[in-house]
This record gives structure tokens, C-alpha cells and sequence, in this order.
């Protein structure tokens, strides 16, 4: 028996410092949820994981952008559904003008119409939509995925040819009345092949929110399966390493007592 040297007891206090460490560690995973405290957990999921973090929200921030473009989209075709009600009733104007029991004066009366809602067209054609023009001559580039990738949306543009015509005609007199008839009918069917990009941009954009929805799901579950603790095996971690600490503790404070046994001899 000696007194110097008790291995028993450091043999304790090492067994418990392992078990109050590894008690520590499954309290931590408990209490955040993830299995990943530190690197050393899991030096290649965690690096894995924090890639699919990066990766989830630029996702969200990619669907965010779809979301607004399809506000935009929305907000253009909300626009040509009241230009093409003006449109038509300015047909309809144009047909009435050429009754052949209306003078130039009643014809007047109906280009003052006819010039109103050619002057409500061209205002619209300047509006916009957070500062950037819903009408301009140029496409736009929609991102589309979590690496900036680009989709050229189609571009709407009420300052074309066919609707300045029109907007610009009168019906004054009779020969401007069918004159007028001929831009406004070339004008009606540009609006219908504008209302028809707007609806097909429209339908694209929500597949493409669609796909990135079900794509953030399918991540976040890979991401999961990584890093997420499983709660009932770490529960059963916790309660064994406890008991561990527990059953150390007193096991070293009898190794620390083994000593104490020399007396008798020297007594």
C-alpha cells in the first residue's frame, strides 16, 4: 500500500473527466438541437452543411426574386386589361364616326372621346412599378436559381408602333374614322400577344417557384439528416453518460479514501 502515488484515484478522475466531457457535449446537443457542437464532431458534414445552409437561402432569396417578377408581370397584365377596354371602346368610335347620318360636328364630339382615351394609353404606357418601367423596350433578366442563373423575361411595350398609331389617329372625319379603325384593330391584336406573354411569363415564373420550393425542401432534409440531433438517441446518451458521471464520482472519492487505510497500520 503506498501514499504517494494512488493510480486508483487517477485512474477515477481521468474515467470521470472522459464521462463529465461527453455528459457536457450531449446536454449542448440537446439544448441547440444540432449534433455538431464543435468541428471536431464532424469535420466534413459540418463543412458539407454549411454549404447547404449558404445554399437554402439563396434559395429563398432566388424565390424572392421570382415572387416580385411575377408581381411585376401581374401588375403589367392588370395594366393591359383596362388598355384593352379602351381600345375597344375606341373601335366602337371609330365605327360610330362613320355613320353617314353624323356631320363633322358630331364626329367631333366623338374624337373628343376617341383622343381621351388615346391620351389614357399613353399615360400608361409611362408607369411603373417600384421605379422600374413596366412598359419599356428591353427584356429582363429574372434569377432563376441559388447560382444567379438568368431567365430573359419577354418585354411589353406599349410605346410600340402599333399602339402610338392608333393613339395618335382621329375620327374627326369620316376617311380619319376608317383610317383610325385600321391602327386600332392592329393595335387590339398586339394587345392580345402582349396579354399572352404576360400569361405564359406568368405561368413560367410560378413553375420556377414551384421547383425552387420543392428544391429548398429536398436540401433542408439533406442538411437535416446531417446536423440535426436525433433527440431520443441522444436522450439515452445523456442519461448513461449522467449515470457515469455520477457512478465516477463516488468511485473516486473511495479511491481518495484508500489512503486513509495506512493509518490503521501505523497505528
Amino acid at each position: 500500500m503506498v501514499i504517494n502515488t494512488n493510480t486508483s484515484a487517477q485512474s477515477s478522475a481521468a474515467l470521470l473527466a472522459d464521462s463529465s466531457a461527453k455528459l457536457a457535449k450531449s446536454l449542448a446537443r440537446l439544448s441547440s438541437g444540432s449534433k455538431i457542437i464543435s468541428p471536431d464532431d464532424d469535420a466534413a458534414g459540418m463543412s458539407v452543411s454549411t454549404r447547404f445552409d449558404a445554399q437554402i437561402n439563396r434559395i429563398s432569396a432566388t424565390n424572392n426574386n421570382v415572387g416580385n417578377a411575377t408581381s411585376y408581370t401581374q401588375t403589367q397584365d392588370g395594366f393591359l386589361q383596362k388598355v384593352g377596354k379602351a381600345l375597344d371602346r375606341m373601335s366602337e368610335l371609330a365605327v360610330l364616326s362613320q355613320d353617314v347620318t353624323k356631320t363633322d360636328s358630331d364626329r367631333g364630339l366623338y374624337d373628343k372621346e376617341f383622343q381621351q382615351l388615346g391620351s389614357y394609353v399613353t399615360d400608361i404606357a409611362t408607369k411603373d412599378f417600384n421605379g422600374v418601367s413596366l412598359f419599356a423596350a428591353t427584356d429582363k433578366s429574372v434569377t432563376i436559381d441559388s447560382d444567379a442563373g438568368k431567365w430573359s423575361m419577354s418585354k411589353i411595350d406599349l410605346g410600340a408602333s402599333s399602339y402610338t398609331t392608333a393613339t395618335a389617329s382621329n375620327v374627326s372625319t369620316s376617311s380619319g374614322a376608317m383610317t383610325a379603325l385600321t391602327a386600332v384593330k392592329a393595335a387590339i391584336v398586339t394587345l392580345t400577344s402582349d396579354r399572352a406573354t404576360a400569361g405564359s411569363t406568368i405561368a413560367r415564373l410560378n413553375y420556377t417557384s414551384d421547383q425552387l420550393k420543392v428544391q429548398k425542401t429536398n436540401l433542408a432534409a439533406a442538411n437535416s439528416r446531417i446536423k440535426d440531433v436525433d433527440v431520443a438517441e441522444e436522450s439515452t446518451n445523456y442519461a448513461r453518460e449522467n449515470i457515469l458521471v455520477q457512478a465516477g464520482t463516488a468511485m473516486l472519492a473511495q479511491a481518495n479514501s484508500s489512503p486513509q487505510s495506512a493509518l490503521r497500520l501505523l497505528g
